[in-house]
């Protein structure tokens, strides 16, 4: 319900969502258009058929996924949410790239790379994966510290350089110095 959704619009949804589909076998047996109508007003629709989807193939296999190739692999899932449910949920170590963390990344490590190509992603991917720590448990405070990061400290209107734990190591922080 997140993706491209602000989460002041998806509290009023989610409560009634989860009310009428409490586990993955009553979303898999519920009918398309039941899904669809507790999704109306939110858009992408195609979240739903994707999450309606989902929720038939885990019922199906009685198995979730944990690792994000495997993840990937289900209905409109895509990189970030797979790292994102296999870190927090599974505290698995994976990584991920949202848009606050991609923000940091970019200041504090590739300046110049354009989030909005594939190879700018791919680079931002590629940092992401480096910085992990080695274990899960780890890699989930890593993760969350990251996003936070990027929400409250290094945002998009301002990069409050002066309270950033890694100012000193931000590559766009000493640009700004010189």
């Amino acid at each position: 319900m997140l993706q491209q959704t602000p989460v002041s619009r998806v509290v009023e949804y989610y409560g009634r969502f989860l009310a009428r589909f409490p586990d993955v076998e009553t979303l898999a047996a519920a009918a398309p258009a039941r899904v669809r109508e507790s999704w109306e007003g939110l858009g992408y629709y195609a979240r739903a058929r994707n999450l309606h989807a989902l929720s038939r193939r885990v019922a199906r296999t009685s198995e979730f996924p944990t690792d994000p190739r495997e993840l990937r692999e289900l209905p409109g899932v895509g990189p970030y949410t797979a790292g994102a449910v296999a870190s927090f949920a599974f505290e698995k170590r994976a990584a991920l790239v949202d848009t606050n963390v991609a923000r940091v990344l970019t200041r504090a490590f590739a300046p110049r790379a354009d989030v909005k190509t594939a190879r700018g992603r791919k680079r931002l991917w590629a940092i992401a994966e480096q910085l992990l720590p080695r274990s899960g448990k780890a890699a989930w405070a890593h993760n969350q510290a990251l996003m936070e990061l990027g929400a409250l400290v290094c945002t998009a209107r301002m990069a409050r350089c002066d309270q950033c734990p890694v100012s000193r190591w931000c590559a766009s922080g000493k640009r700004k110095k010189r």
